[in-house]
């Protein structure tokens, strides 16, 4: 279950204009180019099946070696000195992309409200703090009293009631935790009576369950638990449980914690063996809670009823294999949304099942609710009392319907066109359909926030009892500003087509387009979408996103994006960040490679394990149909990895090093996959960590990566693994990577990974390699978060024009 609603996190992106003069950078002339540091070498030599390989830079991930982590720090303080001497010319270009990104922040951020019952619940940042505030207010007083400009004016000067009220203060979190505050997880009671969340604790490394009184505003005594990593209310609000992790940040054991009792938490489950986690969450109407349990080899259900959660657990289904799996319930039949191979066969994508919530477990029976149709995948689905709401997807398009509940009973499988489904309104170039938080369950309006490479996220709410839709938030890059629904816009002036009543599924509604009505911006930025044929002959998909006032020609640089990794869809989302490159006629690249998303199960299987060479040469098939179509210049190609793109584009570098003139490698940013959370393992150094994990290894990963164990994954690692393929005596491009001085991100990755490459490769003063340290994770702070991507903007630009 998603988070009740998620931290403000590149939120705004409205520029005075829509296009800014184009500044380039003119590097001065340096008589003594700084000098790369150093590390000491340490070599040790390791064998594994019928390799033996030795590692000078081994020493760097000895954090229980003090004297390792004495020449550690050392070297880091080396490495940031030298990142700066190489940017110091930059300071000027740095300072004004800053400023372009920064005036395209929202001053007024909120998230918009979301409806649950009575309440408005909503987070809001606060002016000259840090970290935002979490509110509620009752969704029956009068909207005209809160102030749009001043959301925390909240107070109704006709009755003298103050009608918002602050649930919690992620600024004084902050203060709890040792000066930040990251919340993984939040979840309302169904009474709106209490709040269970957990912070971060950087200090020790683990998440930190707290529970909320929201009438009083106290922190409750208990539960109050380390090492959390799922949360379940049940008994309508009068008991919590969670599951908590071993040392090994493994979820393992669940607990059920009573409120306002004294007694012990119960222990429900625990499971010994290091192979198993354990994941909860409830249904949507909170009558059961879903106990996943998986190893790498088989996946359960259990259900626990949520009306009396001591009476145990009762397994309602299980399969072979590490399987996607998400249970909901719905007057009586449990829906079961799942990847599960079908007759022990494999299938390509996701499908739907149901079954009688109150079946026997020898004689539960689950069927099929639709016949099977290829051309159109059911990527993602979501529940409310009255509809059933489905994200499609044929070939590259993606699409949005509803279809009534309850479902017909007693005719087997059926064609979703025998059920007559409402498409609902959809802009063009749709890269992704987010659904919720949708938390009322009993409410006909849902929620989705539509992204695109050529529109800013809009969060659109879809009333499904009268074909009502409305944009509730999303920045107008147009009018400098942002639309958040307070009540009145901040500028009247302008005319607002936010909302719109539509008769959901006429032939002409469902690619309802209006580039104003969307504040899409194709009118200034051009999208255009092809399919490159890999060395294998598969067809990649490549998005080109470039500015409609720049004359498109071969000498425009250009940046291309991967991540090809846990069948996650690539980010393709207009940024901010990406407007400063546009306008000074980049060309912003999106590579689809196998072993990411969008294009059914096969297409991130054969990106996985034995098969991740496949997602490297489609990179590189992208990379070189971007300069032999003349998109972008031959030598001012860049190259750009975040989290598990890293691997990619390192490796890419590896194989083709003269392709790219420049990268950046982002690996200080987290991954959750099926509701997991996941260390995030960048796996530049994938030999060693995978054999030899500092840092917890999930099933998960093992999976997407291989298992060295295994012979043929062993050898496919090595081939693959950035670290151990680094080219002697090639000449590299320029690289930042950027890495997060904490041991939760493992920064001896990207610190061995840069030693080596300084070292085996020419050494080139006009071709750096950097390593950009951060001592905190800069993803919470949007400040913080521009100042991060204009030192990005400005590597990139002095490396293409220097």
């Amino acid at each position: 279950m998603r988070q009740l609603l998620t931290l403000l996190r590149r939120v705004g992106n409205h520029p005075a204009t829509i296009l800014v003069r184009r500044a380039h950078y003119k590097a001065p002339k340096a008589a003594n180019p700084p000098t790369p540091p150093k590390p000491p070498q340490k070599p040790q030599s390791f064998s594994f099946h019928d390799q033996t390989w030795e590692d000078p830079y081994s020493w760097m991930s000895s954090l229980n070696d003090k004297v390792a982590m004495r020449h550690m720090d050392i070297y880091m303080e080396q490495e940031e000195k030298y990142a700066e001497a190489v940017m110091i010319d930059t300071e000027r270009l740095q300072s004004k992309v800053q400023s372009e990104m920064a005036s395209r922040l929202a001053f007024d951020l909120s998230t918009p409200p979301l409806r649950w019952g009575p309440w408005l619940y909503y987070r809001r940042a606060e002016e000259g703090k840090q970290y935002p505030v979490l509110c509620r207010r009752l969704a029956s007083l009068n909207e005209e009293f809160v102030s749009h400009k001043s959301p925390s004016a909240g107070f109704d000067f006709t009755t003298g009631r103050r009608i918002e009220q602050k649930l919690l203060d992620y600024n004084q979190e902050a203060e709890r935790f040792g000066g930040y505050a990251y919340e993984e997880l939040s979840e309302v009671s169904p009474d709106h009576r209490f709040l269970a969340y957990t912070m971060y604790d950087k200090d020790n490394d683990f998440y930190r369950l707290s529970l909320r009184n929201l009438n009083s505003g106290a922190l409750c005594s208990k539960p109050q638990v380390d090492r959390v990593s799922g949360l379940a209310w049940a008994k309508d609000g009068q008991a919590l449980l969670y599951v908590v992790t071993d040392q090994k940040k493994r979820p393992c054991r669940l607990y059920c914690s009573i409120i306002g009792s004294t007694d012990e938490d119960v222990l429900l489950l625990e499971e010994l063996d290091d192979s198993t986690y354990v994941n909860i969450r409830h249904t949507k109407d909170f009558r059961f809670v879903a106990v996943n349990i998986f190893t790498p080899t088989s996946s359960k259900i259990f259900l626990i009823n949520a009306a009396d959660p001591l009476t145990g657990l009762t397994l309602v289904w299980e399969c072979e294999g590490l399987a996607h799996c998400i249970l909901e319930h719905h007057q009586g039949l449990l829906f079961l949304f799942t990847d599960a191979p079908k007759a022990g066969h494999p299938v390509e994508c996701h499908y739907l099942l149901r079954s009688p919530a109150d079946a026997s477990t020898c004689l539960r029976i689950w069927e099929d609710v639709f016949i099977n149709d290829s051309d159109l995948v059911v990527e993602d689905v979501d529940f409310c009392n009255t509809n059933l709401v489905m994200i499609l997807r044929e070939d590259r398009n993606f699409r949005l319907c509803s279809v009534p509940l309850p479902l017909p009973a007693g005719k087997g499988p059926v064609s979703l066109k025998e059920l007559h489904p409402n498409y609902l309104p959809l802009p063009k170039y749709v890269s992704q359909i987010s659904p919720g938080p949708n938390y009322d369950y009993y409410s006909s309006t849902m929620r989705f926030t539509i992204s695109s490479p050529v529109m800013p996220d809009a969060v659109v709410d879809y009333d499904l009892s009268n074909g009502k839709w409305n944009i509730v938030q999303q920045q107008n890059i147009l009018h400098d500003r942002t639309k958040v629904l307070y009540g009145t816009s901040s500028l009247p002036s302008i005319p607002e087509q936010t909302s719109k009543t539509i008769t959901f599924g006429s032939a002409n509604e469902m690619n309802l387009n209006n580039s104003n009505l969307w504040n899409d911006l194709s009118e200034f930025y051009a999208c255009e979408c092809h399919h490159v044929s890999s060395y294998d002959g598969v067809e990649v998909p490549l998005t080109i996103v470039y500015s409609s006032k720049v004359k498109r020609q071969d000498k425009n640089p250009g940046l291309l994006h991967g991540h090809g990794a846990y069948g996650e869809i690539l980010d393709k989302r207009w940024r901010s960040e990406s407007k400063s490159l546009l306008d000074r006629g980049w060309i912003i690249a999106y590579a689809d490679v196998r072993g990411g998303g969008g294009r059914g199960k096969k297409w991130h299987h054969d990106g996985r394990g034995t098969k991740k060479n496949n997602s490297i040469k489609d990179y590189i098939s992208c990379a070189n149909f971007l300069i032999e179509r003349e998109i972008v210049s031959e030598n001012k190609l860049a190259g750009c990895g975040y989290s598990a793109g890293g691997l990619l584009v390192a490796s890419a570098i590896n194989v083709c090093p003269d392709l790219f003139r420049a990268a950046v490698l982002k690996v200080n940013s987290l991954t959750f996959i099926s509701s997991l959370f996941l260390t995030m393992v960048p796996f530049l150094d994938a030999t060693n960590t995978l054999l030899y994990p500092i840092l917890p290894v999930t099933a998960t990963e093992y999976e997407e990566f291989g298992y060295p164990w295994n012979i043929d994954d062993f050898h496919a690692i090595r081939k693959y693994s950035p670290y151990d393929n680094i080219q002697e005596d090639a000449s590299y491009p320029a690289v930042m990577i950027s890495s997060s001085f904490n041991t939760r991100f493992g920064v001896w990755e990207a610190a061995k990974w840069v030693a080596r490459v300084r070292e085996r490769t020419i050494y080139n003063p006009k071709r750096p390699i950097l390593l950009n340290l951060s001592t905190d994770i800069v993803e919470e702070n949007r400040y913080l978060q521009c100042k991060e991507s204009a030192l990005e903007a400005a590597f990139l630009i002095k490396m293409m024009e220097s």
